[in-house]
């Protein structure tokens, strides 16, 4: 069995004299030591190097070191002889461990004469060079345990062979028992600052990215209305040319009335068409009296010539009027969109969308519902409107706010919601 061979020191290496044993009181006092010398340590690399000092006398050594689990990986901490175990840059598999009888939980403890030539170290894909280049003959391996659960492994090693016996078993299981707790919180604290960096880190790196994606943007926006104001100034004026002249002509030449009306529906048209462009490019009514008058403005110019009807109520009691004119436009594209969406795919009779100021976990929020009383979310509509669904989520990510689409309750429609958070619950005058 594995537990009876490890158990056995290798007998062909008894050749060296025998070592001088401490009595029983006396080691008593260094385990004492010991426990006193972990007191203060706040990582595992000052712990194992306090307590290499201390084990000097009751477990003499070359080497000393502590292997910690995470998982399937083990993290090594040495003192005395640095080795590859504990250089390495990163944490290395228990299944390549030497020591993985032991970590495992397959053997109670591992101790052997010549560690160089002992098979139990030494198997395929063992990560065991460290031990021939070092010459760590005498080895002994104890695990550490808490609560009957194995985090580890405590190891001794010395260039001398046959150092060791039962008895430093005995002895290095109650260093283990004493090592174990300690390392055991050590661990929780460093996986606790780990997961705090990697949040704190990660955070950083969502505020950074909605800054700079916040910031892209407005340049867009800027962009768009600096388009706008050039198809107004320029495109614009020449169409509004162009009809003038047409209907001179109408006038002036023998051409017949039906000959020209073809040519001036079409610039009419293309004038109105252009127009709209321009008031969705440029929301000259959003920025000159705020986010519910210039809802209110597109709802007339997109939906009366679409012969839907449609309601808007304002309830928020100027929060929305208030905001930056970054998230007053943002928030005003995300409604262009759910309207846009509910007109041109679900098919409905009204759309409503309301403004209220609510009280939601975490703050007072800025809410925005749209309603409507379409066909919902058949499967061929959904695909559709997918695109946009996503355009607005996107939208909302960026400036901070919730999202969220579902049919309504009552089951006749579609209802999109829109929370910003304004400030947290009692900030609020």
């Amino acid at each position: 069995m594995i537990a009876a061979a490890a158990a056995r020191p290798n007998p062909s290496h008894r050749t060296e004299a025998a070592r001088t044993r401490l009595g029983a009181e006396a080691v008593f006092r260094r385990l004492l030591l010991v426990s006193k010398a972990l007191a203060g340590q706040l990582d595992f690399q000052t712990a194992i190097q306090a307590v290499s000092v201390e084990l000097a006398e009751i477990l003499p050594h070359d080497h000393l070191d502590v292997c910690i689990l995470r998982r399937d990986l083990h993290v090594a901490y040495e003192a005395g002889i640095h080795t590859d175990w504990s250089l390495n840059e990163r944490p290395l598999p228990v299944e390549g461990s030497p020591i993985r009888a032991v970590l495992l939980g397959e053997a109670p403890f591992l101790i052997t004469g010549d560690a160089m030539t002992d098979p139990r170290f030494h198997f395929a894909g063992a990560f065991a060079h460290p031990i021939v280049d070092e010459a760590l003959r005498s080895r002994l391996h104890v695990p550490l345990l808490v609560r009957g659960e194995i985090i580890g492994a405590l190891s001794c090693s010395s260039r001398r062979a046959d150092l060791y016996d039962e008895a430093d078993v005995e002895t290095a299981s109650h260093v283990a028992d004493m090592l174990a707790p300690y390392f055991f919180a050590l661990r929780a604290a460093e996986d606790a600052r780990r997961l705090a960096i990697e949040e704190a880190e990660g955070r950083a790196r969502e505020e950074a990215f909605r800054e700079g994606a916040l910031r892209l943007t407005e340049e867009l926006e800027r962009e768009r209305q600096r388009i706008g104001m050039d198809l107004h100034d320029l495109t614009l004026a020449d169409l509004t040319r162009l009809m003038r002249r047409v209907e001179r002509l109408r006038g002036e030449t023998a051409l017949s009335a039906d000959m020209l009306e073809p040519i001036a529906g079409g610039l009419d048209r293309c004038v109105r068409e252009l127009r709209a462009i321009i008031d969705d490019a440029r929301p000259n009514v959003l920025q000159l009296f705020g986010l519910a008058e210039g809802i209110e403005d597109f709802l007339g110019r997109a939906l009366d010539g679409a012969g839907i009807a449609w309601r808007l109520e304002d309830a928020a009691g100027g929060a929305l009027h208030d905001l930056d004119e970054s998230l007053r436009v943002a928030l005003f594209r995300i409604v262009q969109e759910a309207v846009n969406n509910a007109a041109q795919h679900a098919e409905p009779s009204l759309i409503e969308v309301e403004l209220k100021r609510e009280a939601r976990a975490g703050g007072c929020h800025a809410v925005i519902e749209i309603r409507d009383d379409g066909i919902g979310f058949a499967a061929r509509e959904q695909r559709k409107r997918v695109g946009g669904i996503r355009n607005m989520q996107t939208r909302a990510r960026l400036v901070g706010a919730q999202f969220a689409i579902a049919r309504r309750p009552d089951a006749r429609g579609t209802l999109v919601t829109l929370a910003l958070p304004l400030e947290p619950l009692g900030a609020a005058p």
